[in-house]
């Protein structure tokens, strides 16, 4: 972690003592940390659609229907990455490692028209840059308690029986397990008597392109006293978030940046806004990015030795879509 990343953690330290309101962003690396307070945000040009904060409203529906197209990667190309995160599964390096994937898209719909009339549960646009609409919590703090909402298991909704083939396929139970039990691991060096609340919950997501069953559990603990008001410190103990990287996370992130041929950067980091008394945040998911005038949308999932080539491949494919209707 370099000097500005580990600045900008000690001003969210500061601000949440002091009952600032901000909003932050922290790439996948922790590598580049945002703060904004609430004037520096509106400065910023920055776009924020959350349950409690929206700085951008837009009345009126899109004018024109949704048109996406996507390019993904060979299945002999995905292979490479597969296979190198498989062979350190049976070594016994890693027994979960979320593998992603960098797909070319062309739409009709600019990323300004996408954070505006996309329907997710948390969105920001970068002007110019990226924009995501992610469906995935990362922790919640309220009243001295922690929460986090751990997302991994997907199914294509239109399966007959799809929400019990889900919750019973053997390598998708393994995968939610897994991040359940490192969520529960993570959350207990920032806080006290960690429980799950609900486990395999199931949401559905619908799209244009296809509708998606997602599995998901909350996990809650009572933050340490050392850590009461202190948002900096508990980003920076409980980043990289679990969910996106895999267990253990030390040795399963070089196997990342090894299997991996494009640097994620903001994708699957994690942004928050801290109210003054509160915190929600929320993991940096379904994210196009724009590069050299082109769009590129950033998807995958979790590997585990149960795991079938095809159908993680097909996976990766599944969830390039934009909640348009």
């Amino acid at each position: 972690m370099n000097s500005e990343a580990q600045k900008n953690f000690g001003r969210m330290d500061q601000l949440s003592i002091q009952g600032v309101p901000f909003f932050f962003m922290v790439d996948f690396l922790m590598e580049n940390v945002w703060v904004f307070t609430e004037p520096e945000l509106a400065d910023s040009g920055l776009l924020v659609d959350f349950k409690d904060f929206k700085n951008s409203n837009v009345e009126e529906g899109p004018d024109k229907i949704l048109e996406l197209v996507s390019f993904p990667e060979s299945l002999e190309t995905y292979k490479n990455g597969f296979e190198k995160v498989q062979e350190n599964l049976r070594f016994g390096n890693s027994y979960l490692a979320n593998y992603t994937c960098t797909t070319e898209i062309e739409t009709n719909f600019s990323l300004e028209e996408i954070f505006h009339f996309s329907k997710a549960k948390y969105k920001v646009l970068v002007p110019d840059q990226f924009v995501f609409f992610s469906p995935e919590t990362f922790v919640e703090i309220a009243n001295g308690e922690i929460f986090t909402h751990p997302m991994k298991g997907t199914i294509d909704a239109a399966k007959e029986n799809a929400v019990e083939t889900l919750k019973n396929d053997a390598k998708e139970k393994a995968e939610h397990y897994t991040v359940v039990d490192l969520l529960r691991n993570d959350l207990s060096m920032v806080a006290d008597q960690v429980k799950v609340n609900a486990f395999q919950r199931i949401d559905f997501i619908k799209t244009k392109q296809k509708n998606l069953y997602a599995m998901s559990s909350e996990i809650s603990g009572k933050l340490k006293p050392e850590f009461q008001n202190k948002i900096g410190s508990i980003m920076k103990t409980l980043l990289p978030a679990g969910s996106i990287l895999g267990a253990p996370k030390p040795k399963t992130l070089e196997i990342i940046l090894e299997a991996e041929n494009y640097e994620r950067g903001f994708y699957t980091g994690v942004c928050g806004r801290f109210d003054g008394k509160n915190l929600d945040s929320c993991v940096m998911i379904r994210f196009i990015q724009k590069e050299n005038g082109k769009l590129y949308f950033k998807s995958g999932g979790g590997i585990t030795h149960l795991s079938i080539l095809a159908d993680e491949y097909q996976e990766m494919k599944n969830k390039i879509y934009v909640p348009i209707l």
